[in-house]
Parts: C-alpha cells; sequence; structure tokens
C-alpha cells in the first residue's frame, strides 16, 4: 500500500540547490553523487519531503511548472526569520481559503509557499 509522494524536481546545480534549501532551514535526507559531483538529493521540511535531480534547465520565467507548499505551526516566525534573506514573492497575508501565507522564490526560480492554518495563528 503506498504511504507518500514525493515530487522530484529537476535543477540545473543540485549541490547549489542543496545548499539553499539548506540555508533556510531545510535538512537533508540523502544523497547521491557520481564523480564527485552531487547528482541527487532527497530534502525534508518536518514530515515533508522533494527530491533534486540534474539536467533542469535554468529559468527567467516569472513563475515555474512546479511550486512547493509546506505547512508551518510558525508561519509568522518563519516569514521573520526568511523575508530578508530571499525573494519574497508575496508578503505574509491571510487567503480566503483559511490560511496565512507568504509565497518566496527559490534559487532556481520556483516558488515555495509557506502556510499556517488561520485556526491555529
Amino acid at each position: 500500500m503506498p504511504k507518500t509522494v514525493a515530487p522530484m524536481i529537476h535543477v540545473p546545480n543540485v549541490r547549489a540547490t542543496v545548499e539553499w534549501y539548506q540555508g533556510i532551514g531545510f535538512e537533508v535526507r540523502a544523497t547521491g553523487e557520481d564523480d564527485g559531483e552531487m547528482t541527487w538529493a532527497a530534502l525534508r521540511f518536518g514530515s515533508g519531503e522533494f527530491m533534486l535531480d540534474e539536467g533542469g534547465k535554468p529559468s527567467s520565467a516569472e513563475r515555474r511548472e512546479v511550486d512547493l507548499y509546506v505547512t508551518t505551526d510558525a508561519v509568522d516566525d518563519l516569514h521573520q526569520q526568511l523575508k530578508d534573506r530571499v525573494e519574497v514573492v508575496e508578503g505574509l497575508h491571510d487567503t480566503f481559503y483559511g490560511m496565512r501565507e507568504f509565497i518566496i522564490r527559490d534559487v532556481n526560480r520556483f516558488w515555495i509557499t509557506f502556510g499556517q492554518d488561520v485556526e491555529t495563528t
């Protein structure tokens, strides 16, 4: 019986992307290397996980093909920690669907939304 789904995102530089995500609080679960080059990584934030793989193309698009949505129980604190260190796409706000969120852009221009249920803020 299936347990989880973990997206895999193809990026131009796995090592640089891993370092960027570590810098905002993600943990590295595993990596794979080929001739000293990091070619794959699994990252997690709490119980959520996604993977990075080599072969992605650089992009200047406003929004990429994949967004990450990360839930947290401390969205205000997380926003305060990150807002001056990363590119913020949308600042902290409450949504019509009951979440308090902010959106940032990663080193490859993928959007990451951090959200918290308004009832728990």
